[in-house]
């Protein structure tokens, strides 16, 4: 057993030397900046679209008195509800053949309006697209109610009331909020540990096409046990996401700290403490790892091909897809019978838990949850070993050893 540990030890440092002490591996440093800087541009576009269609414009063909009086009405509405909640108002004076002013607004490219209300304040009539009337009925209604609110006041010779404004208090948390929040960081953090464990755990399959490719592998497994070159990989792997995701860990933490601070600030706190969650999402990463690469390193044994690869490694990565819809389940009701199961399945195990770190501050349920992953890691390595060292011996180098010893005798 020492002398596999031993042999391990020593590909290890050999891949995880020529892996971090190669140009490439600054490229792999940089990899994860393009997905993060399409999704910021994309974004970007999109809080830009979404802001247009959550701020639609609607023309109102109403007298000069009306029309003011809707402006007014909208305006101390936006004062407590926010500009982006109402729709803005096009105020347009009626013409002669209302009909036709209609279909001018609407086919109006310039101001591009959705739709087109007009007629009495007491009985309006609301015309446009079915999408968009739907989408502005509700909030427009509120000005036209606002509206004909005040001009009943006024009609008794009541003056409308002064706005509220509330004394306020605030306190340091409350469940309701505290719940919803825990929820996003669960999110997050699912997210974060999905990404890296899917993009660093297939890197060992290219890995290992190509050393099988070149001959490399076959060298090994002449001059070492088969199990010790299985160990030695994964953990040489490890031992280089971990280097990676220090750097993308200290860089994010970097910026977020000098550039966006108020953003660092509002990032919703778990409930076990950020160093604890940040603690127990690296375990639960080195514990996806090992299972995920464990399975890879053995369908990569089996494969002589890059295509042959990408077949074998589908259904896995389809699964783990699955795995992480499962685990979601435990960020909406951790309580319930589903994430109990997540947290059980030791695939699912690590999302799940990373989950209820965001919502529960125990910690001895992250303590059987490691061991519970750990007993499961020592079982698929054993399976996946096993898987190995047959793939390794079908590309030849021990057969031929044999072959050759054979002819001699």
């Amino acid at each position: 057993m020492m002398n596999v540990i031993r042999a391990a030890w020593v590909i290890a440092r050999r891949d995880y030397v020529a892996s971090v002490f190669s140009k490439t591996f600054l490229l792999f440093l940089l990899g994860p900046l393009l997905p993060i800087l399409a999704g910021l541009l994309f974004a970007t576009v999109g809080a830009k679209t979404e802001a247009e269609t959550a701020h639609p414009v609607v023309a109102v063909i109403a007298s000069p008195a009306d029309g003011e009086a809707l402006s007014t009405a909208r305006t101390r509405l936006a004062e407590r509800l926010g500009e982006m909640a109402l729709p803005n108002l096009r105020i347009v004076a009626p013409a002669a053949d209302v009909e036709g002013q209609t279909r001018e607004l609407l086919a109006d490219k310039e101001h591009g309006v959705v739709a087109v209300a007009r007629g009495r304040i007491e009985t309006p009539l609301l015309i446009g697209p079915r999408g968009a009337v739907n989408a502005v009925q509700g909030k427009l209604a509120l000005i036209y109610d606002t509206t004909r609110a005040g001009r009943a006041l006024a009609v008794n010779g009541v003056a409308p009331p002064d706005t509220v404004n509330f004394s306020i208090r605030t306190v340091d948390k409350a469940a309701g909020s505290d719940a919803a929040n825990r929820a996003v960081t669960a999110r997050i953090g699912q997210l974060v540990l999905m990404m890296l464990t899917m993009i660093l755990a297939g890197m060992l399959l290219s890995n290992l096409i190509e050393e099988k490719s070149n001959k490399v592998i076959e060298v090994l497994a002449a001059a070492v046990p088969v199990d010790a070159i299985f160990l030695g990989k994964l953990g040489a792997m490890l031992a280089m996401s971990l280097t990676g995701i220090a750097v993308w860990g200290g860089t994010a933490a970097l910026l977020m700290r000098g550039l966006f601070p108020a953003a660092a600030a509002a990032l919703p706190p778990p409930a076990i403490g950020w160093g604890m969650f940040v603690t127990l999402g690296v375990v639960y990463f080195i514990a996806c790892y090992l299972l995920l690469g464990a399975l890879f390193l053995g369908i990569g044994a089996q494969a002589s091909s890059v295509r042959e690869v990408q077949t074998l490694s589908m259904p896995v990565t389809m699964g783990q897809l699955g795995v992480v819809a499962l685990a979601s389940s435990a960020v909406g009701a951790p309580a319930s019978g589903l994430a109990i199961a997540a947290m059980i399945f030791p695939w699912s195990s690590p999302f799940a838990m990373l989950a209820r770190a965001a919502h529960s501050g125990d910690i001895w349920p992250h303590l059987v949850a490691i061991g519970w992953q750990a007993l499961w890691i020592g079982l698929i390595i054993r399976f996946a070993a096993r898987r190995f060292r047959v793939g390794v011996l079908k590309s030849g180098a021990l057969k031929r050893r044999r072959l050759l010893f054979w002819r001699t005798a």
